[in-house]
Parts: C-alpha cells; sequence; structure tokens
C-alpha cells in the first residue's frame, strides 16, 4: 500500500497521541471486596486489564526511562490502592482506582477492567471503566 500513511499516523509520520497507549493484562490482586460481609472476611483473586494512555507522546520519550510512565510503579500501585480498600461493588472499585491512578501518574486516559471470580459455573464477572484527565 505504498503511498497510504498508516492508520494513527499523520503525513508527516507523527503517531496520533491517541493511539500511543501501553496495556497490562491479566495483573492479579487479592481483596477483600463483596455485597454480603462474610464475602469481604477474606481476600479473593481478582484480575485487571489496564490500558493508559500517556501525557506525552511516545516519541517524544526520546528513550528515556524517566520520560515514560513506568509500568512497573502503575503495577505497584494497583496493588497498594486495591489491597488497601473494602468495596461492595466492583464497580466502585474500578472507578476508584481510575481516579487514582490519573491522579497518580502522567496519563490522561485509563480504561480498566476489573474482573471477580465468583459465581460458580461462571468464568468471571467483569466491569470496565474508562477516565480521561479533566482538561485544565
Amino acid at each position: 500500500m505504498a503511498g497510504f500513511p498508516l492508520a494513527g499516523a499523520t503525513v508527516s509520520g507523527r503517531l496520533d497521541p491517541v493511539e500511543d497507549r501501553i496495556h497490562l493484562e491479566g495483573l492479579e490482586v487479592f481483596a477483600c471486596i463483596g455485597v454480603p460481609e462474610e464475602e469481604r472476611a477474606e481476600a479473593q483473586r481478582l484480575s485487571f486489564n489496564l490500558t493508559f494512555w500517556p501525557i506525552r507522546r511516545m516519541d517524544d520519550f526520546r528513550d528515556e526511562v524517566q520520560r515514560a510512565v513506568n509500568y512497573a510503579e502503575v503495577c505497584g500501585e494497583v496493588k497498594a490502592f486495591v489491597e488497601q480498600r473494602r468495596d461492595k461493588l466492583i464497580e466502585t472499585l474500578a472507578n476508584a482506582l481510575a481516579l487514582h491512578l490519573l491522579e497518580t501518574f502522567e496519563i490522561r486516559r485509563v480504561a480498566i477492567e476489573l474482573r471477580k471470580y465468583v459465581l460458580p459455573k461462571v468464568k468471571f464477572v467483569s466491569v470496565t471503566v474508562t477516565r480521561e484527565r479533566s482538561k485544565q
């Protein structure tokens, strides 16, 4: 397809920043969550799929780690944040986590899928939220 720009690219070759994103798949965390108190009595396995869009374009990173969002730190922050909460609803937890990550890291948008393994004969129940940094 010579002569046609790639999807998400401009004619100059710089990528559209909307397409610059990082994805983390299957981050497992244990948390006390559930509607009945007995369900919250013991930590249960949750898993997260996170996609986030850095504030900086990836071609602006210049291969300098300090300019990028450290995804190992994102994982650690997710774990620390989730483990200290005792929400009833996964919807509440996913929303709170998304807002927390937007405040904590240089990201402009985050999408979080939170999976809970609680129902018999159901592989998992999940909720997905997408939040953006407010325009300032």
